[in-house]
């Protein structure tokens, strides 16, 4: 259970949530002198706004009960009390009215207590949720230990953070799930036939050796489903190297492997019965002797020859390795998640995860669920059409291509090239990271549409 819910009958400071037309109601509800405190700090219930309601009985002076303001109050799912946690003082409390979803508002409050504490000390307030009646406090706490799983890994320097502490990491995961774990590391990656993960991280020193991380878990009579992570640990963008503002977050490279191991860990900890398999191909993307080149080709693990336009349009290189060998199984479902383009920022901004599938009843469901969390994906489509983009005319395709255009949705034609049925596979391309602190999503390293993911693969494959 995250320290800051609790399951306990103790007293504690009951939470109100008013939208901003329901004020005037609720204060006429109050005494006279807790009404008159309300015109005098001018509270208008304003989103994420709190204001503390005074005791004025025998307790004058102590916190008699919070309100927390929804603003217009509309019906659409969101993690805005989550703000709760990062503003109330210490002290603890429990939701009373005016939430409509308490579970939802439950995990809003577990997710906005995260801190990332490896390199400083949190010294914030320790304020504490009772968790509500009717909510299972077992399932919110799984999440929000997998969403701060990914977080801490994504946060992580990348100089503590490199292939082998990613692969220790996934171990230590399977560990605990009595799941099965193995690597293919360095040169073995060419022996096994992986050739464009061995390529993009060949230049890494022998410490930071490319590796495939593998891990197994569930009934093997149980429906397939296979995870792919795109686990670059750090991209310099290769010899086609970014400028240093390029750089800066370069280390949420990983973020698709973070967030992959996420998701596993909330569909082991649930007891999900499928199948499951993670692959997550771990590089870093560095410059030296060795390093892939602009016009190099490569022979993929599939037989297509790969030309490359882009050093720095890595990661569908090596998830192409991943997706082939996921594919030889032939899963009811392949996963595969990727901090892959700024096109996809570009497109839908930071928040909003585009995903490209050829099932339509996949999309739907998962943008039914993305909605009902606060999780939001939106359906891209795979055009097929600009194929022409990455067209090579010495291989079977380009790694970048040459036009500017659409770089999202080439990516994924480039990675559908490499799964065996469209109809059987997904593609997020995540950002995995909080530009600014908003309610439930503190800045930093972030999971993104695995809770979506998670609330579609339980509905179908629930214990």
């Amino acid at each position: 259970m995250p320290d800051r819910l609790i399951d306990s009958d103790a007293p504690a400071i009951a939470v109100d949530a008013v939208a901003a037309d329901r004020l005037p109601a609720h204060l006429a509800k109050l005494d006279r002198k807790a009404a008159a405190w309300f015109g005098a700090t001018g509270f208008s219930a304003a989103a994420g706004e709190i204001a503390l309601v005074p005791e004025t009985g025998a307790g004058e002076g102590a916190i008699a009960s919070i309100l927390f303001g929804l603003g217009r109050g509309d019906d659409t799912p969101s993690l805005l009390p989550g703000k709760l946690a990062a503003s109330l003082p210490a002290g603890t409390y429990r939701l009373r009215d005016g939430f409509a979803d308490p579970a939802l508002a439950t995990l809003a409050f577990a997710l906005g207590a995260y801190r990332f504490t490896r390199y400083r000390e949190d010294r914030g307030a320790a304020c504490r949720l009772v968790i509500p009646s009717g909510v299972d406090g077992e399932e919110i706490a799984r999440i929000a230990d997998a969403v701060n799983l990914a977080r801490d890994l994504i946060n992580t320097g990348p100089n503590d953070l490199g292939p082998a502490e990613l692969a220790a990491a996934a171990e230590s995961l399977a560990k605990r799930h009595n799941a099965t774990f193995r690597q293919i590391v360095g040169d073995a990656l060419i022996a096994d036939n992986f050739p464009l993960i061995h390529a993009v991280g060949a230049a890494a020193s022998p410490e930071r050796a490319p590796r495939l991380i593998d891990i197994r878990w569930g009934d093997e009579s149980d429906p397939k489903i296979t995870i792919v992570g795109k686990g670059v640990v750090f991209d310099t963008g290769g010899l086609d190297i970014k400028p240093s503002s390029g750089m800066l977050l370069m280390k949420k490279d990983m973020g698709g492997a973070a967030n992959a191991l996420a998701l596993a860990h909330m569909i082991m900890g649930a007891g999900l019965a499928v199948r499951l398999r993670i692959l997550i191909p771990a590089v870093e993307n560095a410059i030296a002797g060795n390093a892939f080149r602009p016009g190099d080709v490569f022979r993929s693990r599939k037989g297509l020859t790969v030309e490359i336009g882009n050093t720095d349009a890595e990661g569908r290189l090596i998830l192409a390795d991943a997706l082939t060998l996921a594919g030889e199984e032939n899963p009811a479902l392949i996963v595969d998640l990727a901090t892959l383009t700024g096109a996809a920022r570009t497109a839908l901004g930071p928040d909003v995860i585009p995903i490209y599938t050829a099932d339509d009843n996949l999309a739907a469901d998962l943008t039914r669920h993305g909605t009902a969390v606060a999780d939001p994906v939106w359906r891209m489509p795979l055009w097929s059409n600009y194929n022409s983009l990455i067209e090579s005319k010495i291989a079977d395709i380009n790694n970048a291509g040459q036009s500017p255009y659409a770089g999202s949705i080439t990516a994924a034609l480039f990675l559908q090239r490499f799964v065996p049925d469209p109809a059987r596979w997904l593609h997020a391309d995540i950002f995995a990271w909080n530009p600014a602190t908003r309610p439930g999503r503190p800045e930093g390293g972030e999971a993104q549409a695995i809770r979506a993911l998670y609330g579609l693969l339980k509905e179908r494959h629930g214990p």
